[in-house]
């Protein structure tokens, strides 16, 4: 097959783009656009995978090849723009064409007699249905399409003005950026943005292995995800918009039932959820709430009520308005599920990197469509804060959250005489006594090479497939090699010897082919590149983006272990405590140890990335500001291809400040205070063009 982006790109270099004919590449990025449509519409809305991974891969990165070396042949409705990659430099503040009302809520079923009396009363006899939805808990917003091309998303903010979020709603697999079919000219499509929960439970995952603080819940997390600036990090969330609504300016004609206008959005290629209703009167309308608040536990995502709509459009005018929402439309919320249950004992979780979790085990009770035994109890303050006491009933909630948690406690139940909970000094595994650092929540085990769940942790992780992915070695296997006394550390893993690891395990032995398997994953991990090997140590707080930024401002993992914390603290989004972890861990004799094998071993201890020249070789750059040329994720990356590093703040030893518009005063108040030089991007173009 032909290299379109490499064989023009040679066209480029030598000076002959301007006498060859752009068609074949316009009509080659026009298939692949159309191609990659087509299979994106099938996976999202259609739930079917028509080719692999790697073709759609391979696909998506030849599109994007050729939109990176001609961007005149670029179009802004890409489906490269899924991917993110550009940057929100402000939210830009936008009104509303249409208002974005609210609904009227209620808790009670006497509330929706009262409306669908009062509905029939105004409508004096004419025949209408309803229409029963989801009421999905998540972020509205609008998205406005001209011509079948989407041109604008917005907030709802509050109602009459939101925030234009269009890059960051690109990235939205269900959000379409060109229409099928049939479509009106000029319209409004408005739906929520919800997390789903798998994708919010792999991010929480990621977050906690990153030492971060994971989210409170997926609504929480959706509307800050639409608010990141680097709409790259967005495209990473996984988000999904569920379309219930349609609207459009005078002379557009729309269906004149609401549930029509749901249709025929689904066939222009919106994702409008299958669980709607057409509902005749109340009975029907009860049925469908009283199904909804039993099965909403087994949805792929969060609601939390049911939404019910006069189904013909034509009398939403009669019905009218009232000052803050129609009355054509209310919404019915479910009440937070909580319960009583006694708590019978605390257990204390160790994690991979030394954490206490403490555990509430419950009695176990049926709440939100399971069975819960257990509740985090988060840390020590908040057993003191909640006043917990031993043998005390909690209050356990779900509502809108997945997990279940402890919301308060049954004072009305509590025994005379009972004693507050002493939160342990010592680690539940290993004995050795807690530690809990100035300003930390938790408290941790430092026992790291002598506490079991903490290695066993420390080898899932190594190996998982964002480290070292080494398929073959799950838990229970790497449990197995455990006992046997074959792996203690992450470099056992290279010492495995086939003819340990044949016969290997009880029930389920461990066999030549399965041996020859692992075996072939581990000598394929040798090629895993510097930046992944970083992150795949475990380092306390160093997670996937942090391990990158380490390992391409040192290079190599002698001059990473060489750094004090001064000079780790100046790596871009590394802070002094990241800085102080990184050099202990490093500082520990067992784990220096532990690298030398590994580099024995065969991995790779450096990293090679290519860059355009060394001319900013040995220059340290924080920028700062909003540039012409670049967005400031584009202006880092230029800096590090022509051999400069980026640090995150000004010190002695930074060579300049790159000084955009809207820079922050306390920056350049640092830099004329130690001298640093000032560099404008007019400046700094200079100092990187050729000649």
């Amino acid at each position: 097959m032909f290299d379109w982006a490499g064989g023009l790109e040679l066209y480029r270099r030598m000076d002959l783009f301007s006498a060859i004919d752009t068609e074949p590449v316009r009509r080659r990025m026009d298939e692949l656009a159309e191609e990659i449509d087509r299979l994106n519409y099938e996976y999202y809305m259609n739930d079917r995978s028509l080719v692999s991974d790697f073709e759609f891969d391979a696909m998506l990165r030849e599109l994007q090849d050729l939109e990176r070396q001609y961007p005149e042949l670029a179009s802004p409705l890409s489906p490269t723009k899924r991917v993110g990659g550009e940057v929100n430099k402000s939210f830009r503040q936008v009104q509303h064409r249409f208002p974005m009302l609210s609904l009227g809520n209620t808790y009670s079923i006497e509330e929706i007699e009262d409306f669908e009396a009062r509905t029939r009363k105004l409508l004096d006899g004419k025949e209408f249905s309803y229409t029963c939805e989801l009421k999905y808990d998540g972020v509205a917003i609008g998205l406005t399409y001209r011509h079948g091309r989407l041109v604008q998303a917005v907030t709802r903010g509050n109602g009459a003005v939101g925030d234009d979020i269009t890059l960051n709603a690109k990235t939205i697999p269900t959000i379409p950026l060109k229409l099928r079919g049939e479509y009106p000219d000029d319209f409004e499509a408005r739906g929520e943005v919800v997390y789903p929960f798998e994708a919010f439970d792999a991010m929480n995952k990621q977050r906690e292995e990153e030492g971060l603080e994971p989210f409170a819940n997926p609504r929480n997390a959706a509307s800050g995800s639409l608010k990141l600036q680097d709409s790259a990090e967005c495209a990473k969330r996984k988000l999904m918009f569920c379309m219930y609504f349609m609207m459009a300016p005078d002379g557009v004609t729309l269906p004149d039932t609401h549930f029509g206008r749901l249709e025929w959005a689904r066939q222009m290629g919106f994702k409008v959820q299958p669980y709607i209703k057409e509902c005749k009167d109340i009975k029907d309308i009860k049925d469908f709430i009283e199904y909804w608040d039993k099965e909403r536990w087994n949805l792929p995502f969060g609601i939390d009520g049911i939404v019910i709509k006069v189904n013909q459009t034509p009398l939403w005018e009669a019905l009218g308005l009232t000052a803050k929402s129609p009355r054509w439309a209310i919404a019915y919320k479910f009440k937070a599920e909580r319960v009583s249950t006694p708590l019978e004992s605390i257990s204390y979780q160790v994690g991979r990197t030394g954490v206490i979790t403490p555990v509430a085990n419950l009695r176990p009770v049926w709440l939100g469509g399971t069975t819960v035994k257990r509740a985090t109890l988060v840390n020590a303050d908040f057993i003191a804060k909640m006043d917990i006491h031993i043998g005390d009933h909690l209050f356990i909630e779900k509502g809108g959250e997945i997990i279940p948690k402890v919301v308060g406690v049954d004072f009305e139940q509590r025994r005379e005489g009972s004693m507050p909970v002493q939160y342990i000094v010592r680690c539940p595994e290993c004995g050795a006594e807690l530690v809990r650092a100035e300003g930390e929540a938790g408290h941790y085990c430092p026992n790291a090479d002598g506490c079991h769940p903490q290695i066993i942790g420390r080898l899932e992780h190594f190996v998982g497939r964002k480290a070292m992915d080494i398929e073959s070695l799950g838990p229970e296997r790497l449990e197995l090699l455990y006992k046997a006394g074959l792996v203690r550390n992450i470099a056992d893993i290279y010492d495995l010897k086939r003819e340990q690891l044949i016969g290997l395990g009880e029930e389920s032995t461990i066999q030549d082919k399965s041996a020859d398997n692992l075996l072939a994953a581990i000598e394929a991990s040798k090629q895993v590149p510097f930046e992944r090997v970083l992150f795949a140590l475990g380092i306390r707080y160093v997670g996937e983006v942090g391990a990158k930024k380490l390992a391409r401002y040192f290079k190599n993992i002698d001059a990473l272990m060489g750094a004090d914390v001064a000079e780790l603290a100046q790596v871009e989004d590394v802070g002094e405590v990241t800085a102080k972890a990184v050099s202990d861990w490093f500082a520990n004799p067992l784990h220096r140890e532990i690298i030398t094998r590994l580099r024995m071993a065969g991995l790779q201890m450096s990293g090679v990335w290519k860059m355009e020249s060394e001319k900013l070789e040995g220059m340290t750059f924080v920028v700062s500001g909003v540039f012409e040329h670049f967005s400031r994720e584009e202006i880092k990356a230029d800096i590090e291809n022509h051999g400069g590093k980026v640090s995150g703040s000004i010190s002695g030893k930074t060579t300049y400040l790159l000084a955009g518009e809207k820079m922050g005063p306390e920056k350049l108040k640092k830099a004329e205070k130690l001298g640093v030089k000032i560099l404008s991007e007019a400046e700094y173009l200079s100092l990187t063009a050729e000649g």
